[in-house]
């Protein structure tokens, strides 16, 4: 009983520090932005997430308005830390646009120019719309940025995926720490994009390991979908978890119909981590795409952002028709395990079945 009510008062603390009901936060989704799933997700109780690595300042601002609109509740901006400028290879990208036809249109010339917007532009627009949270993944944020999240009150959830990056996070004032282990769906959040293939820690061996390194609140991600995990993860020490794709069956996620059919009967070795869809290592469905692009003698994916500007059209057209084999299906290796139902419900069920396996009320 004194260790489940150690439990208890850890996570009792995270949620009044980030004025919470349950300890679940979901996931920042680039590719998965709709308003609706977030607001579901925080009228549960839980923290709503917005993955703006793609959205302008007035995108960002839109969004935080729909979310304030109907709820009071709280939730978290996401940015990408940019990459150096990415080497351009005119040759491999020429093959790559080859290669690309056989899955959709044939990219043009100038697809992998695309860039994503301005990164100080989006932090201002982050200062302006004063977020309650504000969370980074693939690194840290500018000490000056971190110094006026501070003094505007806005809390700091950084993401990691190394005790190393933990240690650093903390270091340069992060307010807590998103534990992503290689389990988990989408773009690992690694700090060097050349490591990120390389470091694959599992959760477990993560969440004890970054617990023990820091001090400040630990949030566990990556193949979390139900009461079993969050339960695991508590114990393990963490105050909260983070959920993407157990959310992405639900209505709110709107993705489309192949994908959230997919994940139904998706076992964990049916995901992959490659680099197929942006140039930055990720873990989704392994479609007839994602073999091809990862089969010996395919062309080698091109860098972040110039990989996710010529694969645009593929993903693009592969949406609109529904076709599972040129989307970019990101998928967690818990996949089968996401619930096809209301969002505000499979938070209530998550933290009902945890707290029944960890025998406390909350």
């Amino acid at each position: 009983m004194g260790r489940n009510r150690s439990i208890s008062s850890k996570v009792e603390q995270f949620c009044q520090r980030f004025d919470l009901r349950v300890p679940v936060l979901l996931g920042p989704m680039a590719g998965v932005p709709a308003p609706p799933l977030s607001i579901s997700v925080i009228q549960a109780g839980g923290l709503g997430s917005c993955g703006a690595v793609l959205m302008t300042p007035e995108q960002m601002h839109d969004w935080a308005e729909t979310i304030r609109a109907a709820t009071n509740g709280p939730f978290q901006m996401n940015l990408w830390v940019p990459d150096p400028e990415p080497t351009r290879n005119p040759e491999q990208e020429n093959r790559l646009r080859l290669f690309l036809s056989q899955f959709g249109p044939e990219p043009p010339t100038e697809a992998g120019d695309t860039r994503p917007p301005d990164f100080q532009m989006q932090c201002q627009a982050l200062l302006a719309m004063q977020p309650p949270v504000v969370s980074s993944v693939m690194g840290l944020f500018p000490d000056h940025f971190v110094k006026s999240l501070k003094a505007a009150g806005i809390a700091w959830i950084a993401t990691v995926t190394t005790v190393s990056e933990a240690v650093l996070a903390e270091e340069a004032g992060a307010d807590a720490i998103v534990a992503q282990g290689m389990e988990a769906g989408g773009h690992r959040g690694a700090f060097d994009a050349q490591q990120a293939e390389k470091r694959m820690v599992g959760l477990c061996s993560l969440v004890s390991a970054v617990v023990d390194a820091v001090n400040v609140p630990v949030i566990a991600a990556g193949g979390i979908a139900d009461g079993r995990g969050v339960a695991a993860a508590l114990i393990l020490g963490a105050s909260a978890v983070q959920i993407g794709t157990g959310f992405l069956r639900s209505p709110e996620a709107q993705i489309p119909q192949a994908w959230s059919s997919a994940l139904a009967s998706t076992a964990p070795e049916d995901t992959v981590v490659s680099r197929v869809f942006s140039g930055r290592a990720g873990r989704s469905l392994e479609t007839e795409y994602v073999k091809a692009a990862t089969a010996p003698g395919a062309p080698e994916a091109a860098p972040y952002p110039v990989q996710r500007g010529l694969t645009a059209e593929m993903r693009s057209q592969a949406n609109s028709l529904g076709q599972l084999v040129g989307m970019q299906a990101w998928a967690g290796q818990s996949a089968r395990l996401a619930q096809a139902r209301p969002a505000t419900e499979i938070v209530n069920s998550i933290w009902n079945d945890a707290r029944e396996l960890l025998n406390f009320d909350r």
